[in-house]
């Protein structure tokens, strides 16, 4: 007979009553020619993150701010732009925003755009090891304040017992 480890209780949901919710959903992208098992992992991922949203909104009240990452607009214009970058985190935006919750905007166009290029500088390569530590201390820096930025900007909005939802790839240094 085995050992039991240790149990993980669910908690309820009337103890995040009047309080913050921040629901994350990691940004999941496909592509062009993606093979056939991929497309349709992508498909069952957004359907499930769908749905969860859906339960979470039935047990702590239905979402009043969405946040999506690379968006710098608000509005159809932010929608707009979503669909283009995810056309399934677009589908729960909009069915949120029908709701009456609001797509609000956290990023800063000058640091995302910083960030964007040196991005595009990594994916060139370098020769020069100096070119290179330069290039990733620049990026550092300027991923570093774009992070605290969208932190910033979510700590500013989202007020005492609201729910919201923020679409954000992997790997993010959000605290």
């Amino acid at each position: 007979m085995t050992d039991e480890l240790g149990r993980i209780e669910k908690p309820e949901a009337d103890q995040y009553q009047g309080k913050r919710r921040l629901y994350l959903v990691p940004l999941v992208y496909t592509y062009e020619d993606a093979p056939a098992g991929y497309t349709e992992k992508y498909s069952l991922y957004w359907k499930q993150a769908q749905e969860h949203i859906r339960n979470l909104e039935s047990k702590m009240g239905t979402v009043d701010l969405i946040y999506h990452e690379s968006v710098t607009i608000a509005g159809d214009k932010g929608l707009e732009i979503i669909k283009k970058l995810s056309p399934l985190s677009c589908e729960i935006t909009k069915e949120r925003c029908q709701s009456g919750a609001k797509l609000e905007v956290i990023e800063d166009t000058e640091l995302i755009e910083e960030t964007m290029d040196w991005e595009r500088h990594f994916m060139m390569g370098f020769i020069s090891n100096k070119v290179a530590k330069t290039v990733s201390e620049l990026y550092a820096d300027a991923s570093r304040k774009r992070y605290e930025h969208i932190a910033n900007r979510i700590n500013e909005t989202l007020g005492e017992d609201n729910s919201a939802i923020l679409f954000i790839r992997e790997n993010h240094r959000i605290q």
